[in-house]
């Protein structure tokens, strides 16, 4: 299976920053990025992940991001040596040109290690920060980052890999193996050729995660991994089959893995795993709770009753919002019936991804069941808090996922499409 660990902060848990023993003062420090990556280098994973977002949000609640991604990538990727970095990269903010250099620069610095989370970001507070009095409606975001996706490939192939020379007497670079691409578009105009030479793996690997129509579409089309969001292994089988027929239809020859979010409690007990659950669910603040759970359900809640049932939400097909988190929140109200207390505790890490709480060999157990029934084909780590949340996982889940023959005990390659056993393009 593949294995990927997503940083987020202190921990993916809204109160981790809250805890006692919590990193919050080392948030603007390098090195504590560096050594979380070095921890899941050791531990063999495949890539360390950064989403990203271009607003702040509410400052008291704590900050997911602190220094901006790629920026320190080039620096963690200094500090490693086989595992790979992805980050997050709006079409909906960025241009194809400053998106193309900046990953293709990575992909050199790194020496071929590099991943692009392709989103259409999601709310009006990012939006208000890039020009937009609000963001563009669902359609036009996919139209554009179908476009946008389009014309950073065209970029990545404006160098053969072959064009330079380096001919101290002649050409630094074979002039007939750079050239322009000309695309326009509906968004975009764009000339190239890109000022970097081709990326080291060609085309840095293309993470998306979309759960909407547009989002599976652009999946099926494009990406060469997917993120997702999956409540229980029913969802995960849903989605899973949905996305593998599309690529298939698509006719892709590329078995994109698919690694859907992974909260785990790790503990030599449940009853252990579960009060460290229990701790960190005890220092968030319910005003918290509710302004995140706002966040995910695009309205107002600070006024619903905690101890009552949710109220009724829209149904999907009219809700305009991120779809996938939504999606699994319904599913939590309609699988449990919760109260919103008991919601917002579902919800406080991870935000409804799947959270498993107990043992190394149970949690070893569930991630086999989903990796061998058509769940997933690996899992995107979103530790509750951290340095602790990926210590545990790399030393006490990993030599059981490695002992039985589930995932590797040494890198074999040196890209991140080598650990993800993914051809590189050639130039189109």
């Amino acid at each position: 299976m593949h294995i990927n660990l997503f940083l987020m902060g202190c921990g993916h848990h809204r109160a981790a920053w809250r805890h006692p023993q919590s990193s919050v003062e080392q948030l603007g420090d390098i090195r504590y990025y560096e050594a979380l990556a070095q921890v899941a280098e050791r531990g063999k994973l495949d890539a360390v992940f950064f989403a990203d977002s271009g607003a702040a949000g509410n400052v008291s609640d704590g900050s997911w991001w602190y220094l901006e991604p790629l920026t320190a990538i080039a620096a963690m990727s200094r500090a490693t040596h086989r595992i790979g970095f992805i980050s997050t990269v709006s079409s909906t903010f960025y241009t194809p040109f400053h998106a193309a250099r900046l990953l293709a620069s990575l992909d050199h610095i790194s020496g071929g290690r590099i991943g692009w989370n392709v989103v259409t970001s999601m709310f009006d507070a990012e939006a208000r920060n890039h020009g937009y009095r609000k963001m563009p409606d669902h359609d036009e975001r996919y139209r554009r980052a179908e476009e946008f996706v389009q014309a950073v490939s065209d970029l990545w192939d404006s160098w053969d890999d072959d064009a330079l020379l380096f001919d101290r007497q002649g050409h630094y670079a074979d002039p007939g193996k750079v050239r322009a691409i000309n695309h326009q578009g509906e968004f975009f105009h764009v000339d190239g050729p890109l000022n970097v030479p081709r990326p080291l793996q060609g085309h840095p690997v293309l993470f998306q995660a979309g759960a909407s129509e547009q989002g599976r579409a652009l999946a099926a089309s494009r990406a060469e991994a997917i993120y997702a969001v999956a409540y229980d292994l029913p969802a995960a089988q849903s989605y899973y089959r949905d996305i593998k027929r599309r690529v298939k239809a698509a006719g892709r020859k590329v078995d994109v893995p698919i690694m859907p979010g992974l909260v785990t409690y790790v503990a030599a007990t449940e009853e252990e795993a579960k009060a460290k659950q229990r701790e960190l669910d005890e220092l968030l603040p319910a005003d918290a709770s509710l302004r995140q759970l706002a966040l995910f359900i695009d309205q107002d809640c600070s006024e619903w009753e905690l101890d009552a049932p949710v109220p009724p939400l829209p149904s999907l097909e009219n809700f305009s919002g991120p779809q996938g988190r939504y999606s699994t929140i319904l599913r939590i109200i309609d699988t449990e019936n919760p109260t919103l207390r008991q919601l917002l505790g579902r919800l406080a890490a991870g935000g409804g991804h799947c959270t498993l709480v107990g043992t190394p060999e149970t949690i070893a157990d569930q991630m086999e069941l989903w990796f061998c029934n058509e769940g997933a084909d690996g899992f995107n780590l979103m530790p509750p808090s951290l340095p602790g949340g990926i210590e545990d996982f790399v030393d006490q889940v990993v030599p059981l996922l490695q002992q039985r023959g589930l995932f590797r005990r040494d890198y074999k390659g040196h890209t991140l499409r080598d650990h993800l056993e993914l051809t590189r393009p050639g130039c189109n």
